[in-house]
């Protein structure tokens, strides 16, 4: 009697297709470089929402000042190393929205937001989904080659990044020395719900990405005199960096978008021709 489930391949018989098995490829090294980075940019922030929940709020900024350079460094290790994925650009974002999206929302609501219950809350959820619905934006348009090249150098909105350091501004200035007062959690929860916004926005804001490729020689030595400067201060006055830093980026703005428009103008009344010719330069 014939079986009602017969083996898929008879013993004489050899499955159609591939008759041979697939050998696995060889991943090489540098393909795991940036996405060990972007890991350790992960942990920092889930470390630093541990950090929030215990109270221990330097140590929680600090962690995602962390993941912040470390976000920094693995995409640029990935153009280095050439080593650029689909993969690796999906686990950025979500990592991104656990150090720059959540960790900050825990980490603000926890320090002063509670103290205006559940209203609180909600603006730190809203920050935390403006969050995602950026890096979801930036994903799309990742796929955009129909760009024209000048528009490489500005981001839409605040980039994630930049929107986890400004928001805890508040947090930089207790550190100085101001009081912490509850009474100015409605302005803060004002001032978290303008970042959420301005991350959303469609304004344009400087990326910084195609800037410094190259410099001229005399600008060599300032260049290192003024970062060994910016680490001194930074390493005796972080807080004060950090508050003078967001104030600053958050001042830049309006000329970013003026820059933007200027060069706007110029690209709509530049030929067609002339237009496709830079792009085709960048």
């Amino acid at each position: 009697m014939k079986s009602l489930f017969p083996p898929p391949f008879q013993p004489d018989e050899q499955p159609r297709g591939n008759t041979r098995r697939r050998r696995l490829r060889n991943i090489p090294l540098r393909m795991l470089v940036p996405n060990i980075i972007t890991l350790a940019a992960l942990y920092a922030g889930l470390t630093a929402i541990r950090m929030a929940l215990e109270s221990r709020f330097e140590f929680a900024v600090g962690l995602i000042l962390l993941a912040a350079v470390l976000d920094a460094i693995d995409g640029r290790a990935a153009r280095l190393l050439k080593s650029s994925s689909r993969f690796g650009a999906e686990l950025d974002s979500l990592a991104d929205f656990v150090s720059f999206g959540v960790a900050p929302a825990i980490l603000l609501f926890t320090w002063t937001l509670d103290s205006i219950g559940s209203i609180g809350w909600v603006a730190s959820s809203l920050y935390a989904i403006s969050m995602v619905l950026r890096l979801a934006r930036f994903n799309v348009m990742l796929d955009d080659t129909d760009r024209p090249a000048w528009m490489g150098n500005f981001f839409l909105g605040i980039p994630a990044p930049a929107a986890a350091l400004t928001v805890m501004l508040p947090i930089y200035l207790e550190f100085i020395g101001l009081p912490h007062m509850d009474e100015a959690a409605p302005v803060i929860m004002i001032y978290v719900l303008c970042i959420a916004a301005l991350a959303v926005s469609r304004i344009p804001t400087f990326s910084g990405k195609r800037m410094g490729v190259r410099i001229s020689r005399e600008w060599v030595v300032p260049i290192f005199g003024a970062c060994v400067l910016f680490i001194a201060l930074a390493g005796s006055y972080l807080w004060h960096m950090l508050s003078l830093l967001s104030i600053a980026y958050l001042a830049m703005i309006p000329f970013g978008l003026t820059y933007y428009r200027k060069l706007e103008r110029s690209s709509q009344a530049a030929p067609p021709e002339a237009e496709a010719e830079e792009g085709s330069a960048g």
